[in-house]
């Protein structure tokens, strides 16, 4: 028997006696056997797992244990035929790992495998895979295209130069999206881990996986409360007219004007001397708000006159949030085993949505107009810095890089998944979305610019404002506005809870890996539960009077430069302190082919040099935040910065740490052993961890063996004396 830090007890057999006496070893002559107390069962050895060096005796060591084979990774029982063992070791493939579950004998899929490969069951019975490709790619594809890509992308394209601004567009995502976005899926399928477990890479730069997390939780609460405001606008639609259409509602302001109210505010009013200044010369004279406009602020939020001053909490937002976290708490409840099927609904329906309204918007009067405003290319602005800098931040922050989720999502996957195609799917299906929602939402734009007799560029808006002000105004000159309404604010519900599917799973996933015991994995949901709880929780503040303030606070600085600031440190880590070399076999081994020359060249050099761009633009055209014709106070701002720099200062913080608590005589060998790859670090199945990653000391032919990772703390190395004899002794790593 072997207990926690007692020493291992090799029970021998003498010819003909079937009875064993534990702790009793003696001597044979060539072959050493082993009965156990139970028929056909076979002995097993464990040894450390990772990539370990064969030189370096404390990190080899072997056991017998008396009980059935029991994979650590899987948690499935194994019956191997000695000798089958003995010669796939001899040819350096696998250890075979027969899995006796129904499960793993009936499921056959591929997922991705790599062509001309023998399928294998590579199930993670233990964490869970997905059930197939199509799902990870639903996910992938409904966490990376969210709300930005309908409300700050088409006008980031009109402000940039029209089409000119797709060129630079194209060029960033070519040499910076695709390749981040296929380094971090790699990265997470290989290791089979979360964005914290993933780090046994280089375990000093573990902060690199709480900056991460702190991330995601911040955007996990402020992005839930953006879902939730589209719920209340989804459920007010439920009439047969929408609540902003008029002004005759208690809400409203003398200032108030309706297009529906007021025929004559068109263009057939615009005084001959001023037709590009109508809409400053009716807001100077009519001081005219939108009944949209007053909706949003006096009605919905309720807006107090400054950050500091919270006012009261509005019910009907804090119902809304409650449901919002409660949808995602059900999707998310069960893991991706029915996050996997929900997003077959929520990550489709958003284009069906699209569509609708695409040819709905087509068919308008000005529609032409808005289009040639979104893409009529200004090919001076190609050569300004800024159009630069705001394409690669698009699409670093549209892809979701640096979260956290994409680790986490493809932590999932089978080994053998073909993420590298993945990768240029996602990526490609992220960017054709923004182009194609920016003609939804500029042919409706034009629509109303048109009816009002105004410049486009006037009713051009990005963020809240479009979303739950300028675009709803629209929509309320069309027939049945109710129901253009309600789809497009269903759309905008599905595309936030597609995100935050991914982000709460990130945080699930992330202390599930990093506890790693039966208890947890067994009261998976309850976690689940209380992060849902903790989220509805901090997302309460939001639903106050000032909670516009704080939620624009957050989204501006918490998921700013700190991003750029992990991603980078992640590519240098990966590529300079893991080394270029290894992690390219790593893909080899995973895929069956080694990463592309091009990204090659794009991890080492290229996406590290422009996310280091990204940063200094960031810096360079920082700008103090503002809501409307509100300044923030300095304390506000300070806020943001700390909120920013709280992901960031995870990373020296858990260096230093590290660093301190690793054993080492000298600076250097202290950093070089703070450094280097942990034990473990490698595919989490047995089946995988072949090459460098396979266990060290072979087993006999005879022997049926099992490779599970030992206490980090104790090794068993095997002494073997002048008469043959085996005695086990204890060494301290």
């Amino acid at each position: 028997m072997i207990g926690k830090g007692a020493k291992g007890m090799l029970a021998m057999e003498e010819a003909g006696d079937a009875s064993v006496s534990p702790g009793a070893g003696r001597g044979v002559n060539e072959r050493r056997r082993c009965t156990l107390s139970t028929p056909s069962v076979h002995p097993k050895m464990a040894v450390a797992q990772g990539p370990v060096d064969a030189s370096s005796p404390e990190q080899m060591s072997w056991r017998m244990i008396s009980r059935p084979i029991h994979t650590a990774v899987e948690g499935t029982s194994h019956s191997l035929h000695p000798a089958e063992t003995g010669e796939a070791w001899a040819r350096g493939e696998a250890i075979p790992t027969p899995d006796t579950t129904h499960e793993a004998h009936e499921d056959k899929s591929e997922n991705g495998a790599v062509p001309n490969e023998a399928i294998k069951k590579d199930h993670s019975l233990q964490r869970g895979n997905w059930g197939n490709q199509i799902e990870f790619v639903l996910t992938s594809v409904g966490y990376a295209v969210g709300l930005g890509n309908v409300w700050r992308f088409p006008y980031l394209c009109y402000r940039n130069g029209g089409g000119a601004f797709l060129i630079p567009y194209f060029i960033m995502v070519a040499f910076c999206g695709i390749p981040v976005f296929f380094m971090e899926l790699s990265f997470g399928q290989f290791a089979s881990q979360g964005c914290l477990g993933v780090w046994r890479i280089s375990p000093m730069f573990k902060g690199v996986g709480y900056g991460m997390i702190v991330v995601s939780t911040y955007i996990g609460v402020y992005y839930n409360m953006v879902v939730s405001i589209a719920f209340y606008y989804f459920f007010s639609s439920l009439t047969s007219v929408l609540p902003w259409t008029y002004c005759d509602n208690p809400w409203n302001t003398p200032n108030c004007v309706s297009m529906l109210d007021n025929p004559n505010i068109t263009k057939s009013m615009q005084p001959p001397a001023l037709p590009g200044n109508v809409s400053q010369e009716l807001n100077q004279t009519l001081q005219r708000t939108s009944p949209s406009e007053e909706y949003w602020k006096f009605y919905v939020l309720k807006l107090s006159d400054d950050i500091g001053n919270f006012g009261e909490v509005q019910v009907h937002l804090l119902s809304c949030l409650f449901v919002s976290w409660v949808v995602v708490f059900l999707c998310l409840m069960q893991g991706i085993r029915t996050s996997g099927k929900v997003v077959y609904f929520t990550a489709t329906f958003p284009y069906v949505v699209l569509t609708i309204l695409f040819f709905r918007g087509m068919t308008l009067e000005g529609a032409s107009t808005g289009i040639k405003y979104y893409l009529t290319p200004q090919w001076d602005k190609i050569l300004e810095a800024k159009v630069w800098g705001d394409a690669a931040s698009q699409i670093f922050y549209s892809l979701g890089c640096a979260w956290g989720g994409l680790i986490t999502m493809a932590s999932y996957n089978k080994f053998h998944n073909n993420c590298y195609r993945d990768s240029v799917i996602i990526s490609i299906t992220n960017c054709a979305t923004s182009i194609y929602a920016g003609f939804v939402i500029f042919s409706i734009l034009g629509f109303m610019a048109n009816h009002l007799g105004e410049d486009v560029s006037s009713v051009a808006e990005h963020g809240p404002g479009l979303a739950f002000v300028a675009y709803p105004e629209a929509l309320t000159l069309l027939p049945i506005a109710p129901l253009w309404s309600l789809l497009f604010f269903f759309m905008l519900i599905l595309m936030g809870l597609g995100t935050q599917f991914c982000l709460l799973e990130t945080l699930v996933t992330a202390l599930v890996d990093e506890v790693r015991n039966e208890w947890i994995l067994q009261r998976k949901i309850y976690v689940t539960l209380g992060m849902a709880v903790a989220g509805f929780l901090l997302g309460i503040p939001l639903t106050s009077q000032a909670g516009i303030y704080w939620l624009l606070l957050m989204d501006n600085y918490a998921a700013s430069f700190s991003l750029v600031i992990i991603s980078c440190i992640m590519c240098v880590c990966i590529m300079y302190i893991y080394g270029h070399q290894n992690y390219f076999q790593d893909i080899q081994m995973m895929l069956g082919f080694p990463p592309p020359l091009f990204f090659q060249i794009c991890w080492r050099v290229i996406s590290p040099a422009i996310i280091f761009l990204i940063l200094i633009f960031l810096v360079i055209q920082y700008e103090t935040i503002t809501y409307n014709q509100y300044q923030y106070p300095s304390w506000a701002e300070a806020i943001g910065f700390l909120m920013a720099l709280s992901s960031v200062i995870c990373i020296p913080f858990y260096a230093l740490f590290y660093f301190r608590r690793t054993d080492g005589d000298t600076f250097l060998q202290r950093l070089k052993n703070s450094t280097k790859p942990s034990r473990d670090w490698g595919p989490a199945l047995l089946e995988h961890r072949t090459g460098r990653y396979a266990p060290t000391i072979p087993p006999s032919p005879e022997d049926g063996l099992e490779f599970q990772p030992l206490d980090p703390n104790k090794a068993q190395i095997p002494m073997v004396g002048s008469n043959d004899p085996i005695r086990l002794q204890d060494s301290q790593m």
